[in-house]
C-alpha cells in the first residue's frame, strides 16, 4: 500500500513470443462483419507463457500481506494464447447529453474462432491516474514491454490469465476521462448513469467486434473489483431490466452503500470487529484522494459547481482542486497531506453544511446499490482485512438481495488480497467457497 507522499500507488491499483507479439494483420471485413471490425483499431497477441510470466510477477504485489501461495503456473497456467484488440466506440453522457469517444479492450483466446465462447464483462477498479487501463495493455504489442504497477491494470491482466487464457470472451471498459480519448475530461467516479451507459455501450462494441471476428458469445458473466463492483452490481441491474439473461456475477470489494462508505472513510461511523478478528488496519492514505475524484466527478457529473471547494476544508482546497485536474502527487512535502478523516470541512455528514453538500449526499444515497433483489446468482467476495470495505457494508446488499446472493469472506483479504483470492484462492482462503472461474465453471 502507498505511503502519505506518495498515495496514487493505489494501482498497485498480453503478450506473444517474438512472432506473436507484434500487431496482427489488418482484420479483414467479411460479410456482415465491416462495422465489427471498425471497432477495433490495434491488435496484439500474447503467448500463454508470457502471460504466465507477467502475472508471476505481478502476483506478490496484490499478496501482500500474503494471503495465498506463491503463483504455481502448474496449477493455474494459461492454456491459450489471447488476442488482445482495442476497442474504439462513443457513448452519450446521461447526466449531461454529451457524446464522447470511449476506449476499451476485447481479450479472446487464440485460435478458436468459430466456437460459442462464454463472455466475461470486467469492470476495473479505481485508479488515480489517466491511463492504467484495461485497453493499455495492447502495449504488450512490443515484445519487450514489461507490465508494472505503476503504468498498467494488472488487475486487468489478471482477468485476462483466468478467463481468456482459458477460452472465454472478456470485455473491459476504459470509463469516461481515462484513456487514449479522454482529452482533458474529467471522470465519472461512482456516477450511476455514466458508469452504466459507459459499460453497457463497451459490451455492445465487444458482442460486434467479436461477432466480425468470427466468435459467437454464449452465456454472459459479470466481474467487477471496488469502483468496478460498484459498475458491476449497477450493470447487472441494468441489464436484467432489459431482460438480458446473465450466468453470473462476481463482484469483490464492493462499496455498494455510498453513503454508509464516506462515513467508513471519514471516521463518523465504525464497526464491530468481523467475528474471530481480533484488530482491524487503518484506513490507507489513498481514500481521501479517492473522496476528491469522487467530490470532482459529482461536480462534474451533476452540475454541482462549487462543491470541491465547499466539501473541502479551506487548508485543503488548493491541493484538492489541482489533484483533481492532474492527478499528479507532486504534494508540497511541507504542507499537510489530508486524511479521510480531516479532507472534509466539519459537520459535513451531521447537519447542513451547504446546499451543494447536501445535493451531494442525496446523489450518493440514490446511486447507492445495496437494496436490490437479484434474479440470477450473485456472489459478494469481502476481505476480513480489507483497509478499505469494511464487511459490515456488503451485509446490506446480501440481507436485501435474496436467496442468489451469498457473500464469499476471505480470511486476511486485504483489499488487493481480496480481489486476487477471488481469483486464485481455495475454500480455505474463500470460507469454503470455489474460486470465482470454478464457479463459473459450473454455470
Amino acid at each position: 500500500m502507498p505511503s502519505i507522499r506518495r498515495p496514487a500507488t493505489r494501482r498497485g491499483f498480453l503478450l506473444g513470443a517474438a512472432a506473436s507479439a507484434a500487431a496482427l494483420p489488418a482484420l479483414a471485413a467479411t460479410s456482415g462483419s465491416a462495422a465489427g471490425t471498425r471497432l477495433i483499431d490495434r491488435s496484439c497477441r500474447v503467448a500463454a507463457d508470457r502471460l504466465d510470466r507477467l502475472v508471476a510477477k505481478a502476483f506478490p504485489s496484490f499478496n501482500n500481506p500474503a494471503i495465498l501461495p506463491a503463483f504455481d503456473a502448474a496449477r493455474h497456467g494459461a492454456r491459450f494464447d489471447v488476442d488482445l484488440h482495442r476497442l474504439v466506440t462513443t457513448t452519450v453522457l446521461p447526466e449531461t447529453g454529451e457524446t464522447v469517444k470511449l476506449s476499451g479492450l476485447l481479450a479472446l483466446p487464440a485460435g478458436r474462432q468459430g466456437r460459442d465462447l462464454p463472455l466475461l464483462s470486467w469492470q476495473h477498479g479505481t485508479i488515480l491516474s489517466f491511463d492504467q487501463v484495461p485497453s493499455n495493455l495492447t502495449r504488450l504489442a512490443d515484445p519487450a514491454y514489461e507490465t508494472s504497477d505503476e503504468a498498467d491494470s494488472l488487475e486487468t491482466l489478471f482477468n485476462l490469465h483466468r478467463f481468456a487464457a482459458r477460452g472465454y470472451a472478456v470485455v473491459a471498459a476504459d470509463y469516461v476521462g481515462k484513456g487514449p480519448f479522454r482529452d482533458g475530461r474529467g471522470e465519472a467516479y461512482a456516477v450511476k448513469g455514466v458508469s452504466v451507459r459507459t459499460c453497457l455501450d463497451m459490451l455492445a462494441a465487444g458482442q460486434a467486434a467479436l461477432r466480425a471476428l468470427g466468435h459467437r458469445p454464449s452465456r454472459l458473466f459479470l466481474h467487477g473489483w471496488s469502483q468496478g463492483a460498484l459498475n458491476t452490481q449497477w450493470l447487472h441491474q441494468a441489464l436484467r431490466a432489459r431482460s438480458r439473461q446473465i450466468a453470473g456475477t462476481a463482484v469483490a470489494s464492493p462499496f455498494n452503500d455510498l453513503n454508509e462508505a464516506w462515513r467508513f472513510w471519514t471516521g463518523t461511523g465504525s464497526f464491530p470487529l468481523p467475528e474471530g478478528v481480533t484488530s482491524y488496519p487503518a484506513l490507507p492514505a489513498w481514500i481521501s484522494l479517492c473522496m476528491i475524484v469522487a467530490l470532482g466527478s459529482y461536480e462534474l457529473q451533476y452540475r454541482l459547481d462549487g462543491l470541491l471547494a465547499s466539501a473541502v476544508r479551506p487548508e485543503f482546497r488548493a491541493m484538492a482542486a489541482k489533484y483533481w485536474h492532474d492527478y499528479k502527487t507532486d504534494f508540497d512535502p511541507a504542507a499537510p497531506f489530508p486524511t479521510g478523516t480531516d479532507l472534509l470541512v466539519p459537520g459535513f455528514l451531521d447537519r447542513f453544511t451547504d446546499p451543494r453538500n447536501s445535493a451531494f449526499l442525496r446523489r450518493l444515497a440514490a446511486n447507492r446499490a445495496s437494496y436490490w433483489d437479484y434474479d440470477a446468482p450473485i456472489r459478494f467476495h469481502y476481505g476480513l482485512a480489507d483497509e478499505a470495505i469494511h464487511p459490515a457494508m456488503v451485509a446490506r446488499a446480501l440481507s436485501a438481495g435474496g436467496a442468489l446472493a451469498v457473500g464469499v469472506p476471505v480470511a486476511g483479504g486485504s483489499h488487493r488480497g481480496t480481489f486476487l483470492a477471488g481469483l486464485y484462492g481455495d475454500p480455505a482462503t474463500l470460507g469454503g467457497f470455489e474460486d470465482i472461474p470454478g464457479w463459473f465453471a459450473r454455470l
